[in-house]
């Protein structure tokens, strides 16, 4: 199949069974690769109400339909699993070299069932693929990890693993590629629940297209304007997300404030990050290079060097816990990339719990004599160390924000600024707030929000856009937001990276040249053979973001839960019930525009049919009402925590 390699890897760990099962074609068309593959393949597979941590759950992943070829930017890959964070469709995002050489090996798509009975690690050597004992890695980093399987395997071998976080089934671990790049939404615990370890691959294939020589022209034009732009190359190339410290308002204290470019520390502005800097870091075949390769100078860590120190984890895990010390947050984001967490999810739980105990909601009691004060930056470090390992408080705060507000009672959940589990702060009602209130993977920043262009980065990058398609986000929100969600999908289909600073050249090839999805239409069709217009491609994005909603629709998601968090001070006020009734009357127009019940938020058949998912509608007919969403289901804490079987829950 040009583009598409055609195979589908099937590993079934309770069987240790490996199977290729060849790319249905019109699942291919119909949903086109990473992200799109993967929601199929939850909703068809992941039966609704069983634990995330049971053998029963599904882990897939998936490369771009573009990625390992010679467009730029394309090194993607999407891992997906019903998320033991959220309670619902956990898929995160991640770059490095190892989505080309999984590609590159012969593989659409891993899709993983059941639970090994001893830790093992999948090794794929091109069409070669092996289950393989993981002992001998148990208690490993991921930066150890995968160390030794290069050893073991050859340097050109690249890696995904879980580190101690996964292996401790903490909620919110990760995946890592690579050693630096993050797959997020509970991942990694998934992984340490199935006992598996790691996936290491060789790849040396080449993927062949339909009309290589017109791909070529396509993939070189579009490579042209990272090579020539003047922002790409004088910002996003030499600082890269760094950039968005005096333009994105990082929280300060929990949200307490967003802070302007002017209130930002000057040590953690980008300039000054310059000083820890050895080098620049690009994933495979990249020309941008926009993330940066830094050396600790001293301290505990002195000499440890990384890549990748983003945004988000100056903001999550520094001005958002109360840390401006530089040194401290460099050395917090290599523990957590080395145990395998995401530093958004720690970051939000920490500075959540550090608000309660602020607040005097928790105590020195409940945290075993732990501060909590926002300035200690060594509390902060050994709470993360008791969230790997699960010890004392930490055992407790490694459930994430939700269910940490939810075991702790007295007024928590007031101040847990959640939707669906997952946290991005409160917003007035406006295109962020109902952004994070309808994504299919809870309150997030890379499902649509970010078209918001204007309303948080003026003069960061301005980029002309047809206003016949990309309507301005203060006059048409919800239309706004919807081309936002249709976009980023088919980014996350094709296997495209957002860009650190999340432009539209980044996300949608060729947009200066063809109105919004023209130009990837063309890429697809010069490399798959099958013809793809713009207006089907939104159609595309349509059916994968519909039946993402399909998805949660079974994990008990209703229209109560695409909420807007509110601090405490303006809920039953009369300005917090105004901002509510906006809203809620956005929230109307977007399931309206969307094919969606208006009481419930469920798609409506006919919608569904006209995508051609008739099998959904049939699915949530059947089976439906749900029971109502509240998080990912609680565990006992006594030792690691553990799946229940769908025996165990009687499904």
């Amino acid at each position: 199949m040009p583009g598409w390699r055609g195979t589908i890897l099937r590993i079934d760990l309770t069987a240790e069974k490996i199977t290729k099962q060849p790319l249905d074609r019109l699942v291919a068309r119909n949903f086109i690769g990473g992200r799109g593959f993967n929601s199929h393949t939850l909703f068809k597979e992941v039966k609704p109400g069983i634990d995330p941590l049971s053998p029963e759950n599904v882990l897939c992943l998936a490369p771009g339909a573009l990625t390992g070829t010679s467009l730029a930017l394309s090194s993607r890959i999407e891992v997906s699993t019903l998320s033991p964070y959220s309670g619902i469709l956990g898929d995160g995002n991640a770059g490095g070299d190892f989505p080309t050489f999984l590609k590159r090996a012969g593989y659409d798509q891993i899709v993983i069932t059941g639970k090994a009975k001893n830790p093992a690690y999948l090794w794929i050597d091109d069409e070669n693929v092996e289950l393989l004992d993981a002992s001998e890695l148990r208690g490993k980093t991921t930066w150890e990890t995968t160390d030794t399987l290069k050893k073991v395997h050859g340097k050109d071998v690249k890696v995904a693993c879980i580190g101690q976080a996964g292996e401790n089934m903490v909620r919110f671990a990760t995946t890592m590629f690579d050693k630096h790049a993050s797959a997020a939404r509970g991942s990694g615990a998934v992984w340490g629940s199935k006992n598996l370890k790691a996936i290491a691959v060789r790849g040396t294939g080449k993927v062949k297209l339909a009309r290589p020589e017109d791909f070529k022209q396509l993939a070189k034009e579009d490579r042209q304007f990272f090579l020539k732009d003047k922002v790409q190359r004088e910002v996003i190339a030499v600082y890269g997300s760094h950039i968005g410290m005096m333009h994105w308002k990082p929280g300060k204290r929990y949200f307490e404030k967003y802070l302007s470019g002017s209130e930002v520390p000057r040590a953690l502005r980008p300039e000054a990050w310059k000083e820890y800097e050895i080098g620049r870091y690009a994933c495979y075949g990249c020309p941008v290079g926009c993330k940066n390769t830094y050396r600790i100078p001293e301290g505990e860590y002195a000499g440890e060097i990384n890549s990748a120190l983003e945004f988000e984890c100056i903001h999550c895990l520094g001005t958002n816990c109360g840390i401006e010390d530089p040194i401290a947050i460099m050395e917090m984001e290599n523990l957590a990339d080395k145990h395998g967490m995401c530093v958004i999810g720690l970051g939000n739980t920490i500075a959540f719990v550090k608000e309660l105990y602020n607040r005097g909601i928790i105590t020195r009691k409940d945290t075993g004599g732990l501060s909590l004060d926002w300035e200690d930056r060594d509390s902060q470090f050994e709470l993360i160390r008791q969230i790997v390992s699960r010890e004392g408080f930490g055992n407790l705060v490694a459930e994430g924000m939700y269910i940490f507000a939810k075991t702790t009672g007295r007024g928590a959940m007031d101040y847990c600024y959640h939707v669906k589990g997952l946290s991005r702060g409160p917003h007035p009602p406006g295109i962020f707030s109902l952004a994070h209130a309808t994504s299919t993977r809870g309150a997030d920043h890379l499902r649509g929000r970010i078209w918001a262009s204007g309303e948080n980065d003026q003069g960061l990058v301005r980029e002309p856009v047809d206003r016949e398609f990309m309507p301005d986000v203060h006059d048409d929100p919800v239309r706004a937001l919807t081309i936002g969600e249709r976009v980023a999908a088919i980014a996350d289909a094709i296997g495209r990276c957002k860009g650190a600073v999340i432009s539209w050249a980044a996300t949608v090839p060729l947009i200066r040249r063809y109105p919004l999805l023209e130009g990837v239409g063309k890429l697809l069709t010069t490399a798959t053979g099958f013809e793809f217009s713009g207006a089907q491609l939104e159609e595309v994005a349509e059916r994968i973001y519909i039946i993402e909603r399909a998805f949660n629709i079974r994990q008990g998601i209703t229209r109560k839960h695409d909420r807007m968090p509110q601090r405490v001070e303006l809920m039953g006020t009369f300005q917090g019930e105004e901002e509510l009734k906006e809203h809620d009357r956005m929230l109307t127009e977007y399931y309206r525009m969307h094919g969606y019940d208006l009481k419930t938020g469920i798609p409506a058949r006919e919608r569904l049919e006209s995508l051609g998912l008739k099998f959904v509608a049939d699915e949530l007919e059947a089976h439906g009402p749900y029971p109502d969403w509240d998080g990912a289901p609680l565990w006992s804490l006594e030792g690691n925590p553990h799946g229940r079987s769908v025996h165990e829950l009687n499904l």
